[in-house]
């Protein structure tokens, strides 16, 4: 774990992967919550660190953060977010014969991934969903397309998500839900936010 002094009143702690950072950011909420981080307003989790924003003192808190020990987050833990999907993504069958697999079994196998958000970014509402195991990661599309539609179950690399709202993207498509993913008039806007649990259930199938 390293600490960053960023500007006057920002902290950023870089740690060694994405099951860190979601273990770190779990035990930030917490201690902001119990009153031991002070002034500290925003938290920022991302692919290997996390932005603490409003630090009074950014140097003697990265200090006590160093020496903290930061328990493993429990698979269970979190709010969980049930999202269907049908499996009717452009890349489907391709995806399927970089699994090895059948497309009919794709969905299953998607279906049982525990998947958690671990950042958000790209745009509003999209969250990155970690979980994939390593056999299953996949690249990213050698030529991107110019307008993704909104609701594209995608999968790139070690993440998976939803695109939120049409938009250029080089993920696989493997499927579409009607969820919304953010909607400014609604509290929380986004659907998926850090710490997040997210399941991915074959609509018609629940």
């Amino acid at each position: 774990m390293r600490t960053l002094v960023v500007g006057a009143e920002a902290l950023l702690v870089e740690v060694g992967s994405d099951a860190e950072v979601a273990a770190l950011h779990a035990e930030l909420l917490r201690r902001r919550d119990a009153g031991e981080l002070g002034t500290v307003r925003d938290l920022v989790p991302a692919a290997r660190t996390v932005l603490l924003d409003g630090v009074r003192d950014p140097a003697a808190l990265g200090a006590r953060i160093t020496r903290w020990e930061v328990p493993p987050l429990a698979a269970a833990g979190g709010p969980l977010v049930t999202v269907p999907v049908r499996y009717d993504g452009p890349d489907l069958a391709e995806v399927a014969r970089m699994w090895g697999v059948a497309p009919g079994e794709v969905p299953g196998i998607v279906g049982g991934i525990g998947f958690r958000v671990a950042f958000c970014g790209f745009a509003p509402g999209f969250g990155y969903l970690t979980g994939l195991p390593e056999r299953l990661r996949l690249p990213r599309r050698a030529t991107p397309r110019t307008a993704v539609p909104a609701g594209s179950l995608a999968l790139a690399g070690e993440y998976a998500g939803v695109y939120p709202r049409s938009s250029p993207g080089g993920w696989q498509l493997i499927g579409s839900t009607d969820a919304v993913l953010w909607d400014p008039d609604r509290e929380p806007a986004a659907l998926f936010a850090p710490g997040v649990r997210v399941r991915f259930e074959e609509a018609g199938r629940g």
